[in-house]
């Protein structure tokens, strides 16, 4: 399947599917102006074409809007499965906890990347003069819990 497909049966899936829910912000971060999370529903496995971890063959997934002002952060954390991230506008620049070398891949309006989750430490800031505005798809959540997991610094960056 294509990058550019799994994103629009991703979006369209899960908003299709979703049910609004309250403003969730899981955060050690800074900066952070909103973070709505804007649908959350039960994906059933064998109607959705992508493996899930969790044997009960069932997860949520959860669809959240994220807005940074400039010089915020996420902080360091992880994802209980992969996370599409498309960003709306401004700069995201990510940063990988294995990467001893601390160098930034910046995205901008109209980008996209796949957060491949499972343990994947990383920290997301907008280092640039303008909010940063971002649509995240969150897959493979176990039902009802947490869509990010906070993890200490693993200090291999100044920050």
């Amino acid at each position: 399947m294509k990058l550019s497909r799994l994103h629009a049966l991703v979006v369209l899936g899960t908003v299709g599917l979703g049910v609004p829910v309250g403003i969730a912000l899981a955060t050690p971060g800074s900066g952070v102006v909103a973070a709505p999370v804007i649908a959350r529903a039960t994906v059933d496995g064998d109607n959705f074409k992508l493996k899930l971890r969790d044997s009960s063959n069932s997860a949520d997934a959860v669809i959240q809007q994220v807005t940074i002002a400039p010089g915020g952060y996420t902080g360091w954390h992880t994802h209980p499965g992969p996370a599409v991230v498309l960003v709306k506008s401004g700069e995201f620049t990510l940063y990988q906890a294995d990467d001893r070398s601390c160098t930034g891949r910046t995205y901008g309006a109209g980008q996209s990347f796949v957060d491949a989750g499972y343990g994947n430490v990383h920290i997301g800031r907008n280092e640039g003069s303008n909010n940063v505005e971002l649509w995240v798809a969150y897959l493979d959540v176990p039902v009802g819990g947490a869509f990010r997991i906070d993890v200490p610094a693993p200090g291999n960056c100044s920050f």
